[in-house]
């Protein structure tokens, strides 16, 4: 098939090209600059053009490639500060508002078949019942104020989607990314506030996290690109751990000292409202459905084994 990736080069992008070359696709690449057109070109796409924010560019790149699937990547996150944490999605929530806009009015313009779109399933579920939710759970109607605006921007992509009924809809809902070029990854910022003990459990650690390897979650896009159909998917691993356990037994891997705990009040002025969340109130996903429905499995089934190798 012929495939268009908006979204590239990011630390997804690098894993999912090369596997849908490998997989017999004829890949096109939507890129800005020509540092990044090199770089899709290296990873086996044709690059195309555009600026995601400017509708008829992003329209004359989608007619340039003639794709069947469109699959929609944009992100612009760097370091999370979790006290800014509404400063540091800002960049991303308006190319989850606008560019998958723009991407949609051009897919329906030139009778995009398949639309695949990422989106989050770790920071996003309602923080209410169980600690392991499913794709027929809500995601948070009463964020704290700076997840707010985040999470607006998850439900504007997931309608968007969804609602186009012109062509087949399919989100994954990745879980929190570790592994090469992520904020997971050997000498990163977040494993080295671990290695120094400034990355605290806060309150009693019960947010639970659900990870994936950036590799798994790629092997999972192409999985919808030639097999999905209509609707949610929960792209994480087997293993939704909460903060009191993942975080401690990551330091051990790394040789770090255990993590500092800090009461909830503490957490509050140091990481603001949203870090105070992160840590004490995530819930979890589960991957029954993709694997169900997109004969996926994870590579690295644990974020146990998966993380050892990324510290090792």
């Amino acid at each position: 098939m012929r495939v268009l990736v908006a979204g590239a080069t990011g630390a997804m992008g690098t894993e999912l090209l090369p596997r849908l070359v490998d997989a017999g696709h004829e890949v096109f690449a939507m890129v800005r600059s020509d540092s990044a057109k090199a770089r899709a070109a290296e990873l086996g796409a044709v690059p195309v053009i555009a600026d995601a924010l400017d509708r008829a560019q992003v329209e004359a790149a989608v007619r340039e490639a003639a794709p069947e699937v469109i699959v929609n990547q944009l992100t612009a996150i760097g370091h999370i500060d979790t006290r800014h944490f509404e400063r540091s999605f800002a960049a991303t929530d308006r190319l989850r508002i606008e560019g998958t806009d723009n991407l949609l009015a051009a897919a329906r313009a030139t009778g995009v078949r398949r639309f695949v779109a990422q989106s989050n399933g770790a920071f996003t579920y309602a923080r209410t019942g169980g600690p392991v939710k499913t794709e027929q759970d809500p995601l948070d109607r009463s964020p704290v104020a700076p997840m707010a605006p985040m999470i607006a921007a998850i439900e504007h992509l997931e309608k968007a989607v969804l609602g186009a009924a012109w062509t087949e809809g399919i989100v994954l809902r990745y879980g929190a990314f570790y592994g090469p070029g992520t904020s997971m990854a050997p000498g990163s910022a977040q494993l080295e506030m671990i290695r120094k003990r400034k990355f605290p459990v806060v309150g009693d650690g019960g947010g639970v996290w659900s990870f994936v390897h950036v590799a798994d979650a790629a092997e999972a896009t192409v999985a919808a690109v030639e097999n999905g159909g209509r609707g949610v998917y929960n792209i994480v691993d087997d293993d939704p751990a909460p903060v009191a356990e993942w975080l401690p037994e990551l330091a051990a891997m790394m040789g770090a000292k255990k993590p500092m705990r800090v009461p909830r009040f503490i957490g509050r002025l140091a990481a603001g409202p949203a870090g105070v969340v992160l840590m004490t109130e995530l819930r979890g996903a589960s991957n029954a459905k993709a694997k169900r429905e997109l004969g996926w499995y994870p590579t690295h089934p644990t974020w146990r084994q998966g993380l050892q190798a990324v510290t090792d």
